[in-house]
């Protein structure tokens, strides 16, 4: 998983929060409804909370229902995919083009015009007001 070199990760382990390291570099989840940006409406831009690439316009996000913030299509480039087998079954994992930390997950049953449900930590991302 790692595009960041030992050093590096020690060295986010203390700039991120506990839970925030969890979940990007060992792939945990934030319990459902409790991340700051799943009900969030602002216009703005989200971008990756360890290495602040741009991820995501609001413009691409809908309510969802399922606890998570979702988009239906991320920045271009922005994304890298990679199959997980955890759990015992087979998703998407969604991590960031750049740093590779751990973002979510991305499904097939969101909305037109992609049909897609990239659905994405809160504690992974940061929040940018504007257009």
């Amino acid at each position: 998983m790692a595009k960041l070199d030992r050093q590096k990760l020690e060295e986010l382990k203390k700039q991120l929060t506990p839970e925030q390291y969890d979940i990007c570099f060992r792939g945990g989840t934030e319990v459902p409804y409790s991340g700051k940006y799943t009900d969030n409406k602002e216009q703005g831009i989200y971008s990756c909370a360890v290495c602040a690439t741009p991820l995501f316009s609001s413009q691409t996000k809908f309510h969802s229902g399922t606890g998570w913030p979702s988009f239906w299509a991320p920045i271009e480039g922005s994304l890298e995919v990679h199959a997980d087998k955890s759990f015992g079954i087979v998703r998407t994992e969604v991590r960031c083009a750049t740093c590779g930390a751990h973002l979510g997950h991305v499904f097939d049953d969101g909305p037109e015009p992609t049909g897609q449900r990239y659905c994405i930590n809160s504690l992974a991302l940061n929040f940018k007001k504007g257009k």
